[in-house]
């Protein structure tokens, strides 16, 4: 078995080559799905409608996102199941998963719709609408609202593109729908007179392209077919989905949740100041999706690191990983300081893009870009750390970078400086969310290296055993259930080779990847998360210890224990299936005998074992890790390690 071409070009070639090669592409698809957030701010501000425009537009921009966190968490999850279908070439499911969760965001959908025309108002004032700007407001959200089912399926829709191999005909669709919205706002605003009702109308005519665009792709996909049968509910695989797509639901309820806190004190405290409550509204709407600009360059080049990243951490490539890390740091600390300038010297020169206004708001503007984008750069290195920490298999970590800087500290900051330092306070908050961010983030990403340095890479010297024609015996087993030292006896009785670490040995020496990674994969409660991921260690992991298995059972007759190698075999015509188990009380006293814990220790230890390895078993082949009726022999171990190496023995014979 050879190397993989592309593990062997992810953990050779010259990093910054493959930075261009993955980060570029993703960074480019990225701005162009911000000029959705833009162009309308553009031509709204540069008309008549001024400030009020584009408050009104920094208003509903939230709502829109508590819609984008269900049809993104769809999409993702959906996408997510089809990866791992496509994995375990499940045809069965995959259409279901993409037909259901189609299915749910539409009906989510109407749901959002009907109660967005019921709570208008209420919505629009919670998100900071005022007495100046309802109206606008108003016009706005009730076009972008009737639209809204469109774009969700179409959000949704693009996510599982991506994931049936075709990230170019996602992002053709994406940029369509955005450069028919930049011809169509000047027209719809400017030559039709329609203002802001003009601007929407712009926004959800490129939105419809999408989906149209997207939905001609459905009628020829690559990995699945839609059918009828698709759209039927499975609660069990939309349980599936809505495991794999959480993380993007918080992600973005996170933003709203931002953005709510925040409008709420803009408007409080600016109803107080000299600024009014429409102009920080306005300001603070133009400077985030100009910091989305910024952040998304940074997003795009360490998500196209992610499988450098990934691969390399896999195998243990410590200094590989190093170096990427502090090439994209350093690219985003370049970024980071390049438009900190900007913001600090000539925030004039952004601000007039988007209209030239009376002299308060011009103030306000500037303030607002030299005080709340003052810390840019800190920004960018703690959204850069958080994928990092997804890319190399760390979820909390991710997680608790992410949700410090925002949640923790953003929010509370945001509600309690206002009190002393009016609405100068909301504008402070954000610099010092972000010195406190990078201050967690610092340290856990020291601690991390820190253990990172402490790892050595394992040279494996593994090899093929000599073998000879004849049946694969696969053996499953219950943690405590002696299932190894059950396939250690069947192999020296029927004189074959046996194989349980020396699979991770032979997967790892081929792959390059690092053997003791590999074996805490099926031990780990975060496989589900990772496994779905192109970029995950996890997916290499699994890959190369898959083929290896595979190889190994080329080579004639053996045992296999564990790795749902009955599985990845179930096409070989000579297999036999064993699975071991055991009541609770046998298993607990051989793992108290074998590990020499204590009871309690020893029943938490199974419990959680027996768990991880049927969620591991669960998602590799779709199937239940215990189901008897997935196995040719299951044997009850309490009986006797040699009397049921026997039964197996007996049973080989007769089947060969």
């Amino acid at each position: 078995m050879e190397k993989d071409e592309n593990n062997q070009f992810l953990g050779e070639e010259k990093i910054s080559k493959l930075l261009l090669k993955f980060s570029i592409p993703c960074i480019i698809s990225l701005l162009i799905s911000s000029l959705y957030n833009i162009v309308d701010q553009i031509f709204i501000g540069n008309s008549s409608l001024g400030y009020l425009g584009n408050a009104a537009t920094g208003v509903v921009y939230p709502i829109t996102i508590i819609t984008m966190a269900f049809a993104w968490a769809f999409g993702d999850g959906s996408a997510a199941y089809l990866s791992l279908c496509q994995g375990r070439q499940d045809t069965k499911n995959a259409h279901k998963a993409v037909g259901n969760n189609i299915l749910i965001t539409f009906i989510i959908s109407i749901i959002f719709l009907v109660l967005g025309f019921i709570f208008k108002d209420n919505l629009l004032y919670l998100f900071g609408a005022s007495t100046k700007s309802i109206k606008l407001a108003s016009d706005y959200y009730v076009i972008i609202l009737a639209a809204i089912p469109i774009y969700m399926v179409a959000n949704c829709m693009n996510a599982v593109i991506r994931a049936d191999g075709s990230p170019g005909f996602s992002m053709a669709a994406t940029a369509t729908g955005a450069i028919i919205n930049i011809i169509l706002d000047p027209i719809f605003i400017f030559g039709f007179n329609l203002g802001i009702k003009g601007a929407a109308y712009a926004t959800i005519i490129g939105q419809i392209a999408s989906f149209i665009i997207s939905v001609i792709y459905f009628t020829r996909t690559k990995t699945f077919k839609l059918t009828k049968e698709s759209f039927k509910i499975n609660f069990g695989i939309f349980k599936n989905v809505i495991k794999l797509g959480v993380s993007t639901f918080i992600t973005q309820m996170s933003i709203v949740a931002i953005s709510l806190v925040c409008n709420i004190m803009l408007a409080k405290y600016g109803a107080l100041s000299k600024y009014g409550a429409d102009i920080p509204i306005a300001v603070i709407g133009i400077a985030m999706k100009v910091f989305s600009i910024v952040i998304n360059i940074i997003v795009g080049l360490i998500v196209g690191a992610q499988p450098i990243l990934g691969y390399n951490y896999g195998a243990k490539n410590i200094e590989r990983v190093k170096e990427t890390f502090k090439k994209v740091v350093t690219i985003a600390i370049i970024v980071g300081i390049i438009f900190t300038i900007i913001f600090e010297l000539w925030p004039s020169l952004i601000i007039s893009i988007f209209g030239t206004n009376k002299k308060l708001y011009m103030e306000f503007a500037i303030l607002t870009f030299r005080v709340f984008l003052m810390l840019v750069t800190l920004t960018c290195l703690i959204k850069l750390s958080s994928i990092f920490f997804q890319a190399v298999g760390e979820p909390l970590k991710a997680t608790i970078v992410s949700l410090t800087r925002d949640i923790v500290c953003f929010i509370p900051l945001v509600i309690i400086l206002p009190k002393f330092m009016g609405i100068k306070g909301v504008l402070i908050a954000a610099p010092i969310a972000d010195a406190l961010g990078i201050i967690v983030t610092s340290i856990l990403i020291i601690i991390f290296f820190k253990n990172l340095s402490k790892e050595k890479k394992v040279i494996e010297q593994a090899d093929y055993q000599k073998s000879q024609e004849g049946v694969i015996i696969t053996i499953a087993r219950k943690h405590g259930s002696q299932g190894k030292a059950i396939g250690q006896l069947v192999a020296e009785k029927l004189n074959i080779p046996y194989y349980y670490k020396e699979m991770l040995s032979i997967a790892a020496k081929e792959s390059g990847l690092d053997k003791e990674f590999m074996s805490k994969i099926n031990q780990s409660k975060d496989v589900l998360h990772d496994l779905y991921l192109t970029t995950s260690p996890v997916k290499y992991a699994i890959a190369a210890q898959e083929k290896a298995i595979k190889m190994i059972a080329s080579k004639g007759s053996c045992v296999l224990v564990g790795r749902a190698a009955d599985y990845v075999l179930k096409d070989n015509p000579h297999l036999v299936k064993i699975f071991i188990y055991a009541n609770l009380d046998y298993r607990i006293k051989n793992v108290m005998a074998m590990y020499n814990d204590t009871k309690d220790k020893a029943r938490k230890n199974i419990l959680k074992s027996d768990k991880n390895r049927a969620s591991y078993y669960e998602i590799i082949s779709g199937q239940k890790w215990d189901n008897p009726e997935n196995y040719d022999l299951c044997l009850d171990a309490s009986i006797g390690k040699e009397k049921i190496a026997e039964i197996i023995c007996d049973y080989v014979k007769k089947v060969k």
